[in-house]
């Protein structure tokens, strides 16, 4: 995967707070007494107080005139305090970099912001030097550069170049100094089938390449078979017979691409209500992992975080089986809203492992709240918060056949030997990923420096030290030789997703990280207590301080 910046998706809210409240169609499609259209209503009011807020906290936190606040999120706390996220205009163009979460009293009174970039926004102009077709062209070409090279371990080259739209005139300010900019989306295809879609963000003025990041967000693995077992379903009657479609969740559905890699594919659909065999050669088994990991990624965040979905708008996500030829990956997909599996070598071993659902789900989730850039430490925290999820979504599972533990994708097989993906308790066994923090770890690979995070995590839930868990062993080592207890780990994944969704920035780094899940913590548990000291242990014994 490449390196992700702060997408601008603006979520506007137009209905005001008169009583009236105007919810997503998905909410009114619901009965007006079900759970998920009353999560939907309150979540459309908040959205919409944030956005009614706007112009005024844009005044109050001392904002230029050519500045406008638009809201994306909101989280209310059960007293009342509100946290309403943010993104930012400048002369009407996309501020890259300038989100940013207001935490409010019940009453309204500012308590803190969170911002992406403190940087001010004072441009001397809003009329690019470079013309906009030059700046699109001169991003495929630089694209076009890359063929033939992988720049990541898990992305194979890019075969097949093209570039989408127009360049987009934005404002860069992620680096602390802002400029105008274009950002340039560049489709194409890898040599392994992975559908790429580049998006590269340009100097308005001298045309440098200021970032680039990958879209389509992958896992590299293979699989040695079908992995959920026999597992209970919930599909959709249409006449005669019987869909993968779950109305219960958002109406979300697994289709068969047929090794096709455009389309949604057909909806795998039988008139017995009974979906695989548990084998590889049939059809369907690969479908019934991916409907039972889109579902229980679902009740894992419904259950555990109040979480109405991905985008916690009640919308379901598509799954996409036997996508491509011998295709050794799975990815999802923003711009599609859908999962995407292999079916590996020899198109015989679907990679479709729980872990990897809920991992790949949960680039949905970031994507919808903090939206972390995906380079640096920024990059490494995307990653962990996604194995963070995947393996909670896995021992939330507690599949029989796929026994849940602290290692990442441990039945893909990626190498061959049986070893996991990557290592929770001691990163370093994957041979690459940082155990501890350092000055370096941002220029890790994503995939690498996002173990500092993973063995935050691991340490804050089970403690450092030898030790079995659920039939695994695992031997935990801290940077200061210390002694941990861990809290839990369903305590410590309340206060990462807390973190996430009420603290975290495009921008935030392994200190910020810190500082989030301190307050999350706070928050939650109180200031001082067992759970706050025992974050504030555990990121000590990954060396940030």
């Amino acid at each position: 995967m490449k390196r992700k910046l702060a997408a601008v998706a603006v979520l506007s809210a137009t209905a005001l707070l008169t009583g009236v409240i105007q919810v997503s169609t998905a909410a009114q499609a619901a009965p007006a007494s079900s759970p998920q259209a009353q999560d939907a209503q309150q979540h459309a009011a908040v959205l919409a107080l944030a956005g009614g807020q706007a112009g005024p906290l844009a005044k109050t936190l001392g904002l230029g005139g050519q500045e406008q606040l638009v809201a994306k999120d909101a989280v209310v706390d059960k007293d009342g305090t509100r946290h309403l996220r943010f993104e930012r205009t400048y002369a009407g163009l996309p501020v890259i970099g300038g989100d940013l979460v207001v935490h409010q009293k019940a009453d309204g009174a500012v308590k803190s912001v969170s911002r992406a970039v403190s940087a001010r926004i004072d441009l001397p102009s809003v009329t690019p030097k470079v013309p906009a077709d030059q700046a699109a062209a001169q991003a495929a070409g630089e694209v076009k550069a890359t063929v033939g090279v992988t720049v990541d371990a898990d992305e194979s080259p890019l075969a097949d170049v093209h570039q989408t739209g127009t360049a987009q005139l934005v404002v860069w300010a992620t680096d602390g100094n802002p400029r105008l900019a274009y950002r340039t989306t560049v489709e194409g295809v890898r040599a392994d089938g992975t559908p790429s879609s580049q998006v590269l963000v340009t100097d308005a003025a001298t045309g440098q390449v200021l970032s680039t990041h990958e879209k389509v967000q992958t896992a590299a693995g293979t699989g040695n078979g079908v992995f959920v077992g026999q597992v209970p379903l919930t599909t959709t009657q249409s006449g005669s017979k019987y869909q993968l479609k779950d109305a219960g969740r958002g109406g979300q559905s697994t289709t068969d691409m047929n090794h096709g890699t455009s389309g949604s594919g057909s909806l795998f659909a039988n008139t017995t209500n009974n979906f695989g065999d548990g084998t590889a050669a049939n059809r369907e088994s690969a479908a019934v992992d991916a409907q039972f990991g889109a579902a229980t990624t679902w009740d894992f965040y419904k259950n555990t975080f109040s979480r109405n979905g991905i985008r916690n708008d009640g919308v379901g996500a598509l799954s996409r089986v036997h996508y491509g030829s011998n295709y050794v990956n799975a990815f999802w997909s923003d711009d599609c809203f859908c999962m995407s599996y292999g079916d590996g070598n020899g198109d015989a071993a679907p990679l479709t492992e729980i872990d990897v659902a809920g991992h790949e789900m949960t680039h949905g989730v970031t994507a919808a709240t903090a939206n972390l850039n995906y380079a640096g430490e920024s990059g490494g925290l995307n990653e962990a918060t996604s194995d963070i999820m995947g393996t909670m979504v896995e021992w939330y599972a507690n599949l029989p056949s796929n026994p849940p533990n602290y290692w990442i994708g441990e039945l893909v097989n990626l190498r061959g030997d049986g070893s996991p993906l990557r290592y929770m308790d001691q990163p370093s066994k994957d041979g690459q990923s940082a155990d501890y923090w350092d000055a370096n770890v941002g220029n890790l690979d994503v995939h690498y420096s996002s173990g500092v995070a993973n063995h935050f995590f691991y340490l804050l839930s089970e403690g450092s030290g030898a030790k079995s868990i659920n039939g695994f062993d695992y031997n935990s080592p801290t940077s200061d030789n210390s002694t941990l207890a861990g809290i839990g780990r369903d305590t410590a994944a309340q206060i990462w997703y807390r973190a996430l969704t009420t603290y975290f920035t495009s921008t935030t780094d392994y200190a910020g990280a810190r500082a989030a899940t301190l307050s999350a913590a706070a928050d939650l548990y109180g200031s001082g207590g067992t759970e706050y000291n025992a974050v504030a242990a555990a990121w000590t014994a990954v060396n940030v301080n």
